[in-house]
């Protein structure tokens, strides 16, 4: 099932976040870290109403951000579409026991069926460089691989800016 994440799921998407950190590092991957995300950025998202999970036997799994607000480093993109209204996805995460089972095409599907439902031009995100497997997801999804962008807080290499056309 997926919902909106609560206040009361924090403990628990954080346990994730770190845990996919940590995946990610020991495959050298360095894409996020002790500041990013963190607990605040998650509970803003969780107060905005845009931290969606997916659970299972009421165990939260996994999660995702469906933001309609554009980072200000996006803004120097040029994306496929005009700006009007979008989705960005940020902060996708599956518990690393959980991984591989389709739960991540799970939230991706719902927020595709989500943009459609609400008439959304595209979806918009990023995926680190180093992160083949995620550039793999995305572009098996029908997202198209557009141009970099830098976070020089999380890593010196690029991420890449996808999109979807919806």
């Amino acid at each position: 099932m997926i919902r909106k994440a609560e206040l009361g799921d924090i403990h628990r998407i954080t346990e994730i976040i770190k845990l996919c950190s940590q995946n990610m590092i020991v495959n050298g991957i360095f894409q996020w870290n002790e500041e990013y995300p963190n607990a605040i950025i998650l509970a803003n998202d969780i107060k905005k109403g845009e931290l969606f999970v997916v659970e299972e036997n009421q165990i939260v799994l996994g999660c995702i951000v469906i933001s309609t607000q554009k980072d200000e480093i996006y803004k120097r993109v040029e994306w496929l579409t005009s700006d009007s209204i979008h989705f960005y996805i940020h902060r996708l995460a599956i518990h690393p026991e959980n991984q591989g089972r389709g739960y991540a095409q799970k939230l991706m599907d719902f927020a595709e069926a989500k943009a459609e439902k609400e008439k959304i031009d595209s979806i918009r995100l990023d995926t680190f460089s180093q992160n083949q497997r995620n550039q793999r997801f995305y572009e098996q999804r029908g997202y198209q691989k557009l141009q970099e962008i830098y976070f020089p807080m999380q890593s010196k290499f690029p991420f890449y800016c996808y999109e979807l056309l919806i």
